[in-house]
């Protein structure tokens, strides 16, 4: 994979400390702008048990650097490689050969539904053996069109029904604990997520997930653009939301805003809130801006596409919504800006120690828009027992990058396996890796 700047290695002797200075694409006068001050970082620095906090006093301004094009051309996995985490932890191969598999759900029965969104199916996985590998697999519902999100109703032990969060509708499917295939027709419960859904521009990916009490349905939806003014676009409307339905599909309502690609949706089990993992606005720079993962407010506004965090105003678009301004919510944990979150769940097994349990694990999908690479890992977000983020993050899974920038490994979805161990989608390598604890 070529890389769109030339790097230049200079030895500084003050305090013995080597920095690498990225040049052309990446270099600026200002130190702020380097893509690699601290507290900012790419993948050469990447390391399991890496902590990383960043605040919205860390922010550079926009432009600080050059806008990068740096998709990663596909590459395949270099014989012998395996994504590394911390000690005591072990990584082997559960599932391969797939063809793109995207968001994981775990059943209350301790089954696997997999998004395979290219080929419209659902997968399901049963059971591991004692090679970490799945003892069935199916397919549990195809047609469907670039299915993400999956969403089991009523909440508990013993929904009777899965949804599915197509890019464009809601269909849902008769379930009974145990199901390796559906046992009915899918059956629409919204039919057009948005105007325009079925020919939809920008963001495709929804998720889904339902309040704890299953009186209410959330829908995830990303923008159709990187920062198209919604007063003047209308392709924007009921996007960059989450949107709120009755299970039924009535009751349409916004129940939070300014969320630009607000990918993975999930309940935190200890609090009861919803969360969501976003994918802010491209082409402000190397570090800017910066994507996150937080709780969501009932009629929360996050910033898209005039803001974003800290009330910084986005100097493309007029400042034309001081009372949204006014009352923006800064996300919980803010992330390495061009990261990709995607899918994430709660640590909710027995397996890995204890100070992991209510703990959230999200998948980084990689970056595009910078220079040098980041992203292309999970990382854990400690939420110290109480379900309570304070901003750090930690790299827990990594090296799905080589030594020269080639991109082998994509994160996407996460799952806790019945056994307590943690499944990870990539669609990079076109698998599911399995994380388990073996001890110290």
């Amino acid at each position: 994979m070529k890389r769109a700047g030339t790097v230049l290695s200079a030895v500084i002797c003050c305090a013995a400390t080597v920095y690498i200075v990225v040049t052309a694409a990446c270099a600026q006068s200002n130190s702020d702008s380097t893509s690699n001050s601290a507290p900012f970082y790419d993948y050469r620095t990447e390391k399991p048990g890496t902590m990383h906090k960043i605040t919205v006093n860390d922010l550079p301004k926009p432009f600080a650097s050059k806008s990068a094009n740096n998709f990663p051309e596909p590459a395949p996995r270099p014989e012998g490689a395996m994504p590394q985490t911390l000690p005591g932890f072990k990584v082997n191969l559960f599932a391969i050969g797939l063809d793109e598999p995207r968001e994981l759900r775990a059943a209350p029965n301790g089954d696997i539904f997999l998004a395979e969104t290219s080929k419209g199916e659902i997968v399901v996985f049963r059971g591991i053996t004692s090679d970490g590998k799945p003892e069935q697999t199916s397919v549990f519902a195809t047609g469907l069109k670039q299915p993400f999100g999956i969403g089991f109703y009523p909440p508990g032990n013993d929904p009777q029904w899965i949804y599915v969060a197509d890019t464009d509708s809601v269909k849902r499917f008769p379930y009974h604990t145990g199901d390796l295939k559906a046992s009915g027709e899918a059956q629409t419960i919204v039919a057009e997520i948005f105007p325009g859904a079925s020919h939809p521009e920008g963001h495709t990916t929804r998720d889904i997930v339902f309040s704890p009490d299953g009186k209410k349905m959330f829908v995830s939806v990303g923008s159709a653009s990187n920062i198209d003014d919604p007063d003047t676009h209308k392709t924007e409307f009921h996007r960059a939301n989450v949107l709120e339905y009755n299970p039924d599909g009535s009751g349409l309502r916004v129940f939070a805003s300014g969320i630009r690609n607000p990918v993975g949706l999930a309940i935190n089990p200890t609090t009861g809130e919803l969360w969501t993992a976003t994918n802010e606005r491209d082409a402000l720079g190397d570090n800017l801006v910066p994507d996150y993962t937080t709780h969501v407010q009932d009629g929360g506004f996050y910033g898209w596409p005039w803001y974003y965090m800290g009330g910084n105003h986005d100097p493309r678009l007029p400042d034309s919504h001081p009372d949204l301004r006014a009352k923006m919510i800064t996300p919980d944990v803010l992330l390495q800006p061009h990261s990709a979150p995607l899918g994430f769940a709660f640590y909710t097994g027995d397996q890995f120690p204890a100070e992991y349990k209510g703990d959230l694990f999200l998948a980084l999908h990689g970056s595009w828009n910078r220079q040098p690479r980041t992203g292309y890992m999970v990382v854990r977000v400690p939420l110290h027992g109480n379900g309570k983020a304070s901003g750090e993050y930690e790299e827990f899974l990594t090296g799905f990058v080589t030594a020269d920038g080639n991109v082998w490994g994509r994160p996407v979805g996460i799952a806790v396996a019945k056994d307590g161990s943690l499944l990870v989608s990539d669609d990079g390598s076109r698998s599911i890796w399995r994380v388990s604890y073996t001890g110290k």
